[in-house]
């Protein structure tokens, strides 16, 4: 472009805007300057919560129930994070984000019973449907597989492997997984590597990716093995061991209950109660380590206080400014921490037909698109709903298709588990949390080899008068909705005995 060609663009920029300032009465252009160059509002609290998900309203309901003030920064026009509700019409919801809930996961449930927000039994009645290179294997979870598809092919290799991998896990602290005795040793491979390492039929190997795309967002080259047996060690509580079993399975495992209303329910009822405490579109920019406190300067308002919870991802935690700057340490970490890659693709019809068909709405398949699919319809079963997990590569080989191509392509593979019905939806929605900017991906961080074991103690250590918070954070059910308020309930603990 020519020196000409930006003068013109100037000189009609500025007689346009000559023009709308001569047009607006001298009081609105003054208000509207003034709103222009207006600083932040100021505000004082005893504490401040960066980021209104599950972990940081948990933290700010704790401390007002302590009789402390705070003020919540949530830099969405939403409260919730990873927690969203997708409208159906006439009442009804499906989950957009986190969806669901499990034995031992307590904090989570026992949270939504405070609230008034009680579960149901994800539906789970008739058979689970397994394809893998061309192969159909239907089966109830109530076998001794659960879960997992009872194939012959690959039984010998997935009963080898969950034992050694429960084996490993228990040794593993769930509070400080780098001091296992074996860290070096596990932080130092894959779970690819150990698989390939520990198993024998290439049916077995195809399978596992079934498990981390879903479970991590992620394929199982990309994890650490150290990072995976913690996983399972935290798919527990201090009375329980975690069990691979408890992470994967729906009977019985993390994936059992719904909440009514949808998981936003729980989110919206703490929003509620924190009123006015809770400030949106009100990204944290800068959080300053000052004498006697802390201040929080965000697009809407600069806050004041003693403490400071930051309760968002730990890959967006890393791009707000601090001063004084972060240790090393800190930083390292939360620059080798990527979130998950995980799509949702939901397929809503007039009634969930797969159920008529003697199917739980559960399908399983290394092939296409979809790794995992479940039933979310509402407790009556109108509208039906069936979403599919598209996780790891398969959700960047996904992104790359037009909409109109991912909808056949989930449609198509919804299709090769319960019939061609499945073709006919009445609605399709996604929801991909990579594309989100105060989430960058689901459902939770990821480890890579050395990363733990080298900056993993970081992940909760306070700085000064900054803690953390977040299912990353968590030292059970990490990555869940559980470990999410258990974040919050422990960093809210720390700042109020500061």
């Amino acid at each position: 472009m020519t020196d000409s060609g930006l003068t013109r663009r100037r000189l009609v920029g500025a007689a346009l805007a000559t023009g709308a300032a001569a047009a607006l009465p001298p009081a609105a252009e003054a208000a509207k300057q003034r709103r222009r160059t207006a600083p932040p509002r100021r505000r004082r609290a005893d504490f401040v919560v960066v980021g209104a998900g599950l972990a940081g309203l948990t933290a700010a309901r704790e401390i007002v129930r302590a009789g402390r003030s705070v003020i919540v920064l949530e830099a969405r026009n939403r409260t919730g994070g990873r927690v969203l509700n997708h409208g159906l019409g006439g009442g009804e919801i499906s989950e957009a984000g986190g969806t669901f809930a499990g034995p031992t996961q307590d904090k989570i449930v026992g949270l939504g019973r405070d609230l008034g927000v009680g579960t149901f039994e994800t539906y789970n009645t008739g058979n689970n449907v397994y394809h893998s290179s061309g192969k159909r294997v239907e089966w109830s979870d109530t076998g001794p597989t659960g879960t997992a598809p009872p194939d012959p092919v690959i039984l010998p290799d997935l009963a080898q492997a969950v034992t050694q991998l429960n084996s490993m896990a228990a040794e593993v602290p769930v509070d400080a997984p780098w001091q296992a005795a074996r860290a070096p040793e596990w932080d130092g491979q894959t779970l690819e590597s150990w698989i390939n390492d520990n198993s024998i039929t290439e049916d077995f190997r195809r399978l596992v990716p079934m498990a981390t795309r879903p479970i991590f967002g992620a394929e199982p080259r990309e994890l650490s093995l150290l990072y995976v047996l913690y996983y399972i060690a935290a798919s527990g509580d201090e009375r329980h061991p975690g069990t691979f079993e408890r992470n994967f399975n729906t009977r019985d495992g993390a994936q059992q209950w719904r909440f009514h209303g949808g998981s936003s329910a729980i989110v919206d009822r703490m929003a509620r109660e924190l009123g006015r405490r809770v400030v949106l579109r009100a990204p944290a920019r800068r959080i300053e380590q000052v004498r006697g406190g802390v201040r929080v300067v965000s697009d809407r308002v600069t806050v004041n206080a003693k403490r400071v919870i930051v309760a968002v991802p730990p890959t967006v935690a890393g791009d707000v400014a601090y001063e004084p700057a972060m240790p090393r340490e800190r930083d390292e970490l939360t620059r080798r921490l990527p979130q998950g890659t995980l799509i949702k693709a939901a397929a809503v019809y007039p009634r969930p037909f797969w159920r008529e068909k003697g199917y739980t709405g559960q399908g399983l398949t290394p092939d296409g698109f979809v790794a995992a699919t479940f039933d979310d319809s509402p407790p009556d079963g109108s509208p039906g709903v069936v979403f599919g997990f598209v996780g790891g590569d398969k959700a960047r080989a996904f992104r790359r298709l037009a909409p109109a191509e991912r909808r056949a392509a989930v449609l198509g593979e919804f299709a090769t588990f319960w019939g061609d019905e499945a073709r006919q939806a009445s609605d399709y929605f996604e929801t991909d949390w990579t594309g989100a900017t105060w989430s960058r991906g689901c459902p939770v961080a990821i480890y890579a080899p050395g990363t733990m074991l080298s900056y993993g103690e970081q992940i909760r250590r306070p700085v000064g008068r900054i803690h953390w918070a977040g299912t990353e954070t968590s030292t059970y059910w990490n990555g869940y909705m559980d470990g999410a308020v258990r974040s919050g309930l422990r960093a809210a603990k720390e700042v109020l005995e500061a």
